[in-house]
């Protein structure tokens, strides 16, 4: 199988910075991206198998310790074994301790626990591994919802991560995405993107309409797409403020 070309995820600054986007302060009105998600995702649950869920490309696990409120059983999977230290290190612990820099060499310190968000009831329902989400064991199967987080802009092959992904999910469950759609060919080769360019036409070809066009036919789209803001604080001073599309996809029945 193909290498991804680089994982800049690995190194404790950026493992510190996805720590505070997931559990730290909110900024500039925002509200917590990891939250907002699984907010809005389980509003298209009502009704349905609550199971087992996936959080692939799960980071620091926020989104996994939401999901754990209302689903019987989470995994919770990662590329980098480094992320996902810190959310193991806050269900095994009950405390992860980080920093965050401020300006140049100046940095601040900081900690959460558990207790501070309310999942100490639930954290056991969560199993955190590391895995590469376009080459998953045949164990990762029968969810009733799987997230996908700001992910698939970021797969070294995407169309196979949605190819494969569709078998993993039941009859009537969901699979839920989010992404700014930010394709880029360090990460994913050009060839490979799932939108983002002009067909053969000539027409514009979004990457909505990839991701409509590889889960066809056994898939159909619940509702509207739904913008997401969310903030990366890099320093004090210094933030990303992006926006990535969520859309929720529904497998038919058999």
């Amino acid at each position: 199988l193909p290498e991804p070309q680089m994982n800049i995820y690995e190194t404790d600054a950026m493992v510190a910075m996805y720590i505070e986007f997931h559990y730290g302060r909110e900024y500039f009105g925002v509200p917590n991206f990891p939250v907002a998600c699984v907010k809005s995702a389980l509003e298209a649950v009502k009704g349905g198998r609550k199971n087992k869920a996936l959080d692939i490309g799960c980071a620091t696990g926020r989104s996994a310790f939401e999901l754990a409120k209302l689903f019987d059983h989470v995994d919770a999977l990662d590329f980098s074994a480094r992320l996902i230290q810190a959310p193991t290190h806050l269900q095994q612990r009950g405390i992860q301790r980080y920093v965050v820099q401020d300006e140049g060499e100046i940095v601040s310190f900081r900690e959460i626990n558990i207790e501070d968000f309310g999942y100490q009831d639930v954290k056991d329902k969560i199993l955190f591994a590391q895995a590469d989400a376009c080459n998953l064991l045949s164990k990762y199967k029968d969810y009733d919802l799987v997230f996908a987080g700001n992910l698939i802009d970021r797969l070294y092959d995407p169309k196979k991560f949605l190819a494969e992904i569709k078998d993993r999910i039941n009859p009537g469950g969901l699979l839920v995405l989010t992404s700014p759609y930010t394709w880029l060919p360090e990460f994913t080769e050009r060839e490979k993107w799932l939108g983002g360019f002009k067909a053969r036409t000539g027409e514009n070809y979004t990457t909505l309409e990839g991701i409509r066009d590889s889960l066809a036919p056994q898939f159909e789209r619940v509702g509207e797409p739904k913008d997401i803001p969310f903030v990366l604080r890099e320093t004090s001073r210094k933030f990303q403020h992006t926006l990535a599309q969520m859309t929720v996809w529904k497998k038919k029945d058999v």
